[in-house]
């Protein structure tokens, strides 16, 4: 799989979502608390008024899709709201039953979905490194109809629900992610893919990242001068080309031994390394830990959350 996209989505491991009809109607506003895990929402009809903390407040109407990558705290209001309500997001029922702001009678001013995704062992810190603190998708028409289908899942019990929930999660994941790589998306490997020239070196390292990539060999394939190349793909990506590399080596690295079916000699050959002592000495330097630990502290934590889910 050599799509970077592709294989960015593979390592979160989503696992599911849910959803709920959340709507409004009269007079109403109500406050959220810090949820600091990935949520969305795409609203069916009507509007209302969205301020989350650390940005200016905006109107979000008919047809449009936010992501909020880590959730900080926020506010949804009519207009000319009353004080707000507090809720606490946890508290948010997960059966996708229909949550009520302001009357509780008659056609309301605003329909929406609501919810939040589910990662199965991924690192939903990934994502928020990759995306803005804020994704607003006006008019998608293929975003809206993938939400409507989890909160039919979410709300419809039938066989193969559960592998249903994670298709349609990653393809929203995509959706959202494809949305911000026209430059609205912080500097990272979105932003990257949005650079024609830069998204052929990306595509090439993340196809062949064993191979010992020189920043000549990239630029290159870029069809780039070294110079321009380097300079360029730093800025819009954040790092200099040879710490992406590092950098995503790590990540396929660490997804390997949480794995656990390979030796480290092996994932060192996988990820580019001539030695596993080699590779030992990158990963102790760039995570902070042997390999063999990592891989020992990934397995325990694995144990535990099964645990946790037998138990309840």
């Amino acid at each position: 799989m050599s799509d970077p996209l592709s294989q960015v989505i593979g390592l979160l491991h989503p696992r599911a979502a849910f959803a709920n009809v959340i709507s409004g109607k009269g007079r109403w506003a109500v406050r959220y608390a810090e949820y600091g895990k990935p949520s969305f929402c795409v609203v069916l009809e009507g509007g209302c008024q969205l301020a989350i903390d650390g940005h200016a407040p905006f109107a979000i109407g008919a047809g449009d899709f936010i992501l909020l990558p880590a959730t900080p705290a926020f506010t949804l209001s009519s207009d000319d709201p009353p004080p707000p309500v507090l809720r606490d997001p946890d508290a948010l029922p997960s059966d996708g039953s229909e949550v009520r702001y302001g009357e509780a009678d008659g056609a309301p001013d605003l329909r929406s979905l609501g919810g939040a995704f589910l990662f199965d062992n991924g690192n939903p810190a990934l994502l928020v490194s990759l995306l803005p603190a804020v994704v607003h998708v006006r008019g998608s028409t293929r975003l809206a109809q993938l939400v409507a289908m989890v909160a039919e899942e979410t709300t419809t019990i039938r066989p193969g629900r559960e592998s249903a929930l994670s298709r349609l999660v990653e393809l929203l994941l995509i959706e959202a992610m494809r949305s911000t790589t026209a430059g609205s998306a912080p500097p990272g490997l979105l932003r990257g893919l949005g650079d024609e020239r830069l998204a052929m070196a990306l595509t090439l390292m993340h196809a062949r990242i064993e191979r010992p990539w020189t920043v000549a060999q990239l630029a290159s394939a870029a069809a780039l001068s070294r110079s321009t190349f380097f300079e360029r793909f730093t800025r819009t990506v954040g790092v200099a080309p040879m710490e992406y590399l590092l950098a995503w080596r790590m990540q396929i690295a660490k997804e390997l031994l949480r794995q656990g079916e390979l030796r480290a000699s092996e994932i060192a050959e996988r990820v580019g390394y001539g030695s596993g002592s080699a590779f030992s000495v990158a990963f102790r330097r760039y995570v902070g830990m042997a390999p063999s630990r990592y891989s020992q502290s990934s397995a325990h934590n694995h144990r535990k959350e099964a645990g946790s889910f037998v138990d309840k």
